[in-house]
């Protein structure tokens, strides 16, 4: 139950950190034409798609705030001890990997691994507990 329950921790971090941004981002792209700068260090989001016409660009960022919602929907029910929230959160692992790569982002792979590696090794102590609920 403890690694589902720091995997959910990690996801819910990196939906705030890099989910939650998206929406401001879009707005500033959509009012500027181009993308805001992450403390003048980055354009925010720039990556393989930033050539990209603005609304496809926006309609990328609205998916990818809807699959890192989905992913903390799947953390919440895994913090429940739920197996659907563990299968559904390594389910969107690659998708969410299409977006890391499409937006250039390096620190959500640190986060994919991390929760991966944990959701896998809780949903393997399930294979003892026939009811499907982690136990604690």
């Amino acid at each position: 139950m403890r690694k589902a329950r720091i995997a959910a921790v990690l996801t819910w971090i990196y939906a705030a950190a890099f989910g939650i941004p998206a929406i401001p981002v879009s707005i500033y792209l959509l009012q500027n034409g181009y993308l805001p700068m992450f403390m003048d260090l980055f354009p925010m989001y720039a990556g393989p798609w930033d050539g990209l016409d603005g609304w496809v660009f926006v309609t990328l960022l609205m998916a990818f705030l809807l699959v890192v919602l989905v992913a903390s929907w799947a953390a919440w029910l895994a913090w429940r001890g739920r197996r659907s929230g563990l299968v559904l959160g390594l389910a969107l692992l690659p998708v969410e990997a299409v977006f890391w790569l499409g937006f250039d982002l390096p620190f959500p792979w640190l986060f994919g691994v991390a929760r991966g590696l944990l959701d896998a090794l809780a949903l393997m102590s399930l294979r003892q507990r026939p009811q499907g609920r982690l136990a604690g």
